[in-house]
């Protein structure tokens, strides 16, 4: 008979001259995985043996830099790790260059501009540029948003697998904030699916009254990408049909973020892409 080639990947390296070094690289693992995993999943991917891997996964689990699931026997990254991340994101060295983006954009648009980035069932404003107009929806770096009625969250739920949309949006309720509120999974299912195929999500007043927005996805040639940038303003000045009319702007200043991202990547990132 004839023998099958096994698909099996070769083992991550997990390397480093200290201990210290060796759990950060394990960590570097955790954090490019969009699931839980189980210790038996974890030594088949790295080679560590198990009772080795289990002694790392502990001091990791016990610094709150990971958790585990409900079950007991997976685990995920943690509070203290998904913070971290955050802060990196918040204030990194090419933050200037990201705002310089957000005031140009603002300055082509005339409305509020924020960059955005996906954190567990939340959004995050990342950077945000205020309009000069008197009448504005004052909402600062940091500022968080349900994923299911903000506009960068359908974009980024638009980019996941149906499986992964349905593990986050399990344990984020689809909660009313105004009465336009997508609250019902099949209507959101269908919203997304028509983001993807456009290319850009709206807020019609899901999150507050009053409110419009509209987001695209900042492209990544390194992989997913976990930021967009979005244009908000009060539906007196904004409507549906308006924000058409933004998008080339939205879409300029995705592309030069972009290359920002691009160019603060190492080398060896962008070749793997």
């Amino acid at each position: 008979m004839k023998s099958v080639p096994s698909t099996k990947s070769d083992p991550i390296e997990i390397s480093g001259d200290t201990p210290t070094l060796r759990l950060f690289a394990l960590l570097e693992v955790v954090a490019s995985k969009d699931q839980f995993f189980s210790l038996q999943g974890l030594a088949e991917e790295t080679n560590i043996p198990k009772p080795t891997l289990h002694r790392m996964l502990q001091q990791l689990e016990s610094a709150g830099l990971l958790e585990r699931s409900v079950d007991g026997r997976h685990y995920g990254t943690g509070v203290r790790l998904r913070r971290l991340a955050e802060n990196l994101l918040l204030n990194d060295v090419f933050h200037g260059a990201r705002h310089a983006v957000l005031r140009h954009l603002v300055t082509e648009v005339g409305e509020s501009c924020n960059l955005t980035a996906l954190s567990g069932s939340e959004v995050i404003y990342l950077d945000r540029v205020e309009t000069a107009a008197p009448l504005r929806f004052y909402l600062h770096s940091g500022s968080r948003v349900p994923v299911h009625c903000s506009a960068s969250g359908k974009v980024f739920l638009s980019e996941m697998s149906p499986a992964q949309r349905q593990r986050l949006l399990a344990h984020a309720p689809l909660e009313a904030f105004t009465a336009k509120t997508i609250t019902q999974p099949a209507q959101l299912e269908d919203e997304i699916k028509q983001v993807k195929r456009q290319g850009f999500a709206l807020d019609n007043e899901e999150f507050l009254p009053g409110l419009l927005c509209v987001a695209v996805l900042v492209p990544n040639a390194s992989g997913r990408s976990n930021l967009c940038v979005a244009v908000q303003a009060p539906i007196m000045r904004m409507t549906a049909e308006k924000t058409l009319q933004m998008l080339p702007a939205l879409q300029r200043a995705a592309q030069a973020l972009s290359q920002i991202e691009t160019d603060a990547a190492p080398p060896d990132a962008i070749a793997r892409a």
